[in-house]
């Protein structure tokens, strides 16, 4: 809970490893995952085909719900590969931690602020490109912050940095306070001998559970915020 950063510099840039780390595994998870799904598709769906396939058409689903014209299709790729890797960010804490003197290398990627933050940013950053692309700079300008009336500008200037603010920070706070609780669990267990270790099981499994049901309920909250995001900067009001 209080574990320290990891810093190290290269070319005279600092690297948080306490941060890279977490999320290059959950990358590597996210690639071989995938990769081992996806092979030997075949005409007849086999077990491993039928679970890429829900996936597919589950955040397909969330797309059709936000933007049900054909301009939804275009992010279909996005929302997959972002549910997904916040998915596996969500639970990698859950699998394994890893804290050595006082300074934490394995965790949720996603029980970090600066990645979520960084997340958020990113998706952010494409809606407003993806609005420029489509309408032109003043066209997007009208679209986001004049419409339905110029005199709501200052509150829809207002409204950018709170889309960001709680994309990153809801995220960030539940999946952090799961690992919170855990470690806390743990610490019970050990603190009593056999008197606290057999409670804590049953304590450490339930909790567990429903921070599986959480981290998943979170990746779908976060893709479809995404969406409607997106479809704010793509589609005129």
């Amino acid at each position: 809970m209080n574990e320290g950063a990891y810093v190290q510099k290269l070319f005279g840039i600092p690297f948080n490893l306490s941060n890279d780390i977490p999320g290059l595994i959950a990358a590597v998870i996210v690639f071989f995952l995938l990769f081992w799904l996806s092979r030997s598709i075949q005409l007849r769906p086999t077990k491993r085909q039928n679970i890429i396939e829900w996936i597919i058409d589950f955040t397909n689903g969330i797309i059709k719900g936000v933007m049900p014209d054909e301009e939804g299709k275009k992010f279909g790729l996005l929302a997959f590969t972002l549910f997904v890797f916040i998915f596996i960010s969500n639970q990698l804490g859950l699998m394994a931690q890893l804290t050595a003197n006082g300074t934490s290398y394995i965790s949720s990627p996603t029980s970090n602020a600066m990645t979520t933050l960084s997340l958020a940013f990113m998706v952010l950053m494409l809606a407003h490109f993806l609005g420029v692309k489509k309408f032109g700079f003043k066209g997007y300008f009208k679209n986001t912050y004049l419409s339905p009336i110029p005199f709501l500008l200052p509150l829809s200037v207002l409204e950018e940095f709170t889309n960001f603010l709680t994309l990153a920070l809801r995220l960030y706070g539940n999946i952090y306070s799961g690992e919170v609780l855990l470690k806390l669990i743990y610490k019970f267990a050990t603190s009593f001998g056999v008197a606290s270790f057999i409670p804590a099981i049953p304590l450490e499994l339930i909790w567990q559970g429903f921070s599986v049901f959480i981290g998943s309920i979170q990746a779908y909250v976060f893709v479809t915020l995404t969406m409607v995001y997106i479809s704010q900067k793509v589609e005129k009001e």
